[in-house]
């Protein structure tokens, strides 16, 4: 029998949904309970990237937890059994948590590749502070991602919080159009 290097047998990331503003008590939730629950051997780790942010407001710079993949968080766990069978007992477990819309892929998602998640790994070492500008921007406008995540991806600015320095744009994830929250200095206008 092979050893275990890394990850439990089975075990895939997964990423789950979530209300906005809640990814933290999802991820808090679902490390307090998966051992009164009994899944610590479904559940592994529980991922909210996150990165510490300077930003400037009012002449003011200040420093913050920004979350690199507002609305998401990601899940180490044993989904499918063998035969490639949902394992209701974690399923359940996880979809039912408060917060949580479900997992993205709907009643049969697919495992995010370990590229992906060694890639958010990477970033979340590699965070730095970044000041943001101050850029003025307009419902509708078309807008490129220059940073995070989404780069290089066009979205549509649905809503502007220019008290949070915030803009939430809808952008193609996982084949479906989805809003994401950035940050002004995230995204830079189409021009054509």
């Amino acid at each position: 029998m092979a050893a275990q290097v890394s990850a439990p047998v089975g075990a895939q990331w997964f990423a789950l949904h979530t209300l906005s503003g809640q990814e933290g008590k999802v991820k808090n939730y679902i490390e307090k309970f998966k051992k009164a629950e009994e899944l610590e051997e479904h559940i592994f780790e529980v991922l909210l990237p996150t990165e510490v942010v300077s930003e400037v407001k009012a002449g003011k710079k200040s420093t913050k937890v920004r979350k690199l993949y507002p609305g998401y968080v990601f899940i180490q766990m044993r989904l499918y059994d063998e035969e490639t069978k949902v394992i209701n007992k974690p399923w359940y477990f996880v979809k039912e948590v408060a917060g949580v819309i479900g997992f993205v892929g709907g009643d049969h998602p697919a495992a995010l590749r370990q590229t992906e998640i060694d890639e958010i790994k990477a970033r979340i070492e590699a965070a730095n502070g970044k000041e943001v500008p101050k850029v003025q921007y307009t419902v509708g406008e078309e807008v490129k991602i220059n940073d995070g995540p989404f780069a290089n991806l066009n979205g549509r600015i649905d809503e502007i919080d220019p008290a949070r320095g915030k803009l939430k744009i809808s952008v193609s994830i996982f084949g479906r159009f989805t809003p994401v929250e950035l940050e002004y200095w995230q995204v830079q206008r189409v021009t054509e």
